[in-house]
Order: C-alpha cells, then sequence, then structure tokens
C-alpha cells in the first residue's frame, strides 16, 4: 500500500485573518493571540481588575479627579525608578541601592541650595551629574572588573546610607525653593477660554491618543510585514477601543481637578524616549540581547561592557531625578528617605513583566507595574485595610507576577 506524498495541503491562514470566516476558526485565532500575548497584556488587563475592584469597594471614592492626582504625584518617583530598574534587569543585572542613591542625591540637594544657597537649575545639573558618578562607578566595578551586581550594589546602598547620614548630620533639612516644588507638587497652567475642564490637559490627552493609535497601527503593519504573528483584527481593534478608552478617562479625570501635574509630563517624556531606545535604537537591542544570551552577545561583536556601564550610569540619573521629585514633593531632605525603594522599583519591573533571567520587559510595563502597586496601596488605604495585610498582599501579587514569568517559560519550552 503506498502513500501519495504529493497531496497537497492547504497553506496557513495568514495572520490576522479568520482562518475561512468560521466562528470557530476565528474563536481559535483570538485564543491564540490573547495566549501569545498574554505577557504583555495580561498584567495590564490585571490592572484594570484591580481599578475596577477598589473603585467599586470604596464606593467610587479612588477615581475621584483629586484621587487619581495623587496617585501620580505619589507614585511619580518609583515609576521613575522602575524605568531604570527594568533596563538593568532587562541586561541581567540587579540594583539595590536605588533607594540610598535616591536619599543621597535628595540631601545633596537640600545641602546646596538650602544651606549654600545655590540656585535651584544649577543644583538639579550638579545633582544628576552626581546620580551619574555613582552609577557609572557601580558599573565600572561591575562590568569591567566582573564583580557581581548584587554585590557592588549591596554595598552601594550601604555607602550611599552612610553618606546621607553624614551630610545630614542626621537631621532633616529644608525648605526648597518654590519653582523646584512645583516640579513634583505643581500642575500644568490653565490656557484658552474658561470652560469646566483643564484645556492644555485635554489637548495633550487628545494628542497621546493620536500617539497610541499611529503607534499600534504602526507597530502592526511593521510585524505583517516581516509575517510575524499580530492579534486578530477584531482583538486588535477591541485593544485600540481599550487604550484609548483608558487614556480618556484619565484625561477627563485630571482635566476636571487641576489639571496635568508636571512630573506626569517628565514620565511621559521618560517613557517615550526610553521605548523608543529599547524598541528602534541599537543600544536597546544590546541590552535585550546582553540579558537574553550574554555568550551569542558576544559572539555577535555586541561591546557588552560598555552596554552594562552605560545601564548602571542611566539608572543613578534616574536614581538622582527620583531624588529630586521625592525631596521636592516633601519639601525636605531626610536621612530616612527612600527606604524599600529599591525593593518597590524591582517589584513594579517583574510585575510589569521582567524575566528573573534577564532580556526579557518593557519600559511600558515597569509602568504598569509601578502602577499596580500604587493602586493597590492607594485602593487598600481606602478601604482602610492595615498596613499588614498591605505587604501580605503585595508579596503575593509579586510572588504571582513571578510564578507567571516561570510556568509561562515552561509553557513555551515544552
Amino acid at each position: 500500500m503506498s502513500t501519495d506524498v504529493t497531496a497537497k495541503t492547504p497553506p496557513p491562514a495568514p495572520p490576522g485573518d479568520g482562518g475561512g470566516g468560521t466562528g470557530d476558526g476565528l474563536w481559535a485565532l483570538v485564543l491564540g493571540g490573547m495566549r501569545r500575548n498574554m505577557r504583555q497584556y495580561g498584567m495590564l488587563m490585571a490592572l484594570g481588575l484591580i481599578v475596577v475592584l477598589f473603585a467599586v469597594w470604596s464606593g467610587g471614592d479612588l477615581l475621584l479627579p483629586r484621587n487619581v492626582s495623587n496617585l501620580v504625584l505619589q507614585n511619580s518617583y518609583i515609576l521613575i525608578l522602575a524605568i531604570g530598574m527594568m533596563l538593568v534587569i532587562i541586561a541581567g543585572h540587579i540594583d539595590l541601592s536605588v533607594g540610598s542613591l535616591t536619599a543621597f542625591i535628595g540631601a545633596m540637594s537640600a545641602v546646596l541650595m538650602v544651606e549654600h544657597h545655590l540656585s535651584w537649575p544649577l543644583a538639579v545639573v550638579l545633582c544628576l551629574a552626581i546620580g551619574a558618578v555613582a552609577g557609572s562607578v557601580q558599573g565600572f566595578f561591575i562590568a569591567y572588573l566582573g564583580i557581581p551586581s548584587f554585590i557592588v550594589t549591596l554595598a552601594g546602598m550601604l555607602l550611599f546610607r552612610g553618606l546621607t547620614e553624614i551630610v545630614l548630620k542626621g537631621q532633616t533639612l529644608g525648605p526648597f525653593p518654590k519653582d523646584l516644588q512645583k516640579i513634583a507638587n505643581g500642575f500644568l497652567p490653565e490656557v484658552g477660554p474658561h470652560t469646566n475642564y483643564h484645556n492644555l490637559t485635554l489637548l495633550l490627552g487628545f494628542a497621546l491618543i493620536v500617539f497610541v493609535v499611529s503607534q499600534e497601527v504602526r507597530d502592526r503593519k511593521r510585524q505583517q510585514e516581516f509575517a510575524l504573528d499580530v492579534l486578530p483584527a477584531k482583538l486588535f481593534l477591541l485593544k485600540l477601543v481599550a487604550l484609548v478608552s483608558a487614556v480618556l478617562v484619565v484625561t477627563l479625570l485630571l482635566a476636571s481637578y487641576k489639571g496635568a501635574p508636571v512630573v506626569l509630563l517628565i514620565l511621559g517624556v521618560l517613557v517615550v524616549g526610553f521605548g523608543y531606545l529599547m524598541r528602534n535604537a541599537v543600544i536597546g537591542r544590546h541590552i535585550y540581547a546582553i540579558g537574553g544570551n550574554l555568550p551569542a552577545a558576544k559572539l555577535s561583536g555586541v561591546k557588552d561592557r560598555k552596554v552594562t556601564f552605560l545601564v548602571f550610569l542611566n539608572m543613578g540619573m534616574l536614581a538622582a531625578l527620583a531624588g529630586l521629585v521625592f525631596a521636592s514633593r516633601f519639601n525636605a531632605a531626610s536621612p530616612k528617605a527612600g527606604l524599600n525603594f529599591e525593593l518597590e522599583a524591582i517589584a513594579a519591573s517583574f510585575i510589569g513583566g521582567a524575566s528573573m533571567s534577564g532580556g526579557v520587559g518593557t519600559v511600558l510595563g515597569a509602568i504598569i507595574g509601578g502602577l499596580v502597586l500604587g493602586v493597590l496601596n492607594n485602593g487598600m488605604n481606602l478601604v482602610g485595610i492595615g498596613t499588614d495585610w498591605q505587604q501580605v498582599i503585595k508579596g503575593a501579587v509579586l510572588l504571582a507576577a513571578v510564578g507567571f514569568d516561570v510556568w509561562n517559560k515552561r509553557k513555551v519550552g515544552s
């Protein structure tokens, strides 16, 4: 009995097609798209569910315009740290020193502006430079001397915490110039005719919607050009509707209070800039390469030492920026500032999709992870959950996120 090996099999349906148009085929594609993108969108859906849960549980207090503004202001410095920490983790390292470095930069800014009466713009530049130097020193030990990042940054955590105590002499130092305080506590100015909303915030929100939609469409076309898997058309449209709705709701909430906080604009610039760097720039691809497979990256000509050095230099600058935002928000530098900030930033990165083994993660994921923690903190405070149970719940969320990463890897590898 012979077998006809020349029989032709039907070609697979192209990405995003309905596979013949049957309901079962479309549903299978939808489920397949969801499974392939679960790492990317899982925590975004979880964030939405957490917001809905606490909005109902708190009787709508979570989504009050004033509370939404406070959410941004209260979590801004953690989100800044999370962006830098995500890059560090993607590169296959960790940084335990960012909380102490945040406190040290706050202390230095207070000494420069309060004690020595230096102008705040010059003090900000000097503090960012100090942060860059601190990060580059740690990066040198890690990249060129081969000392594990855990050890180097653990030493940095102790060193910067001690320097903070020395600089401040164990006391709180303030207040800061009013113009600097606006960075962390200020809002964008009102422009245009008097309405019930903040006009400039509305314009920025609509511009963001246009940017998000165009970016998603452009990415989808690029993926199709390279024959990569994309979401089915209906699921992609649903994703766009969800994104536009989320941006629109946040925009209207902020515009109905005092408008967008200044620090939100800073965060937006960081997200767009670092997002572009990690997606399109050579340095971004090299960061993914050394975290995903260091030996292969070396064979491909990637200068892993230089890339690692730059990653930690960047982390130092972002820690300095977070220190300035934190100090100006509370209008004082304190020896106890920055406690556990490194743990919050690391947790935000892992919750946002970073992998323990490196090579995986996105800047937007770090923001989503930070917002998950921020909404959890704010929501649990609103409904009266004690700090003891808050720690338990946040620990469970972090464990679930890392557990999902391990489960996802095993499923892909099987």
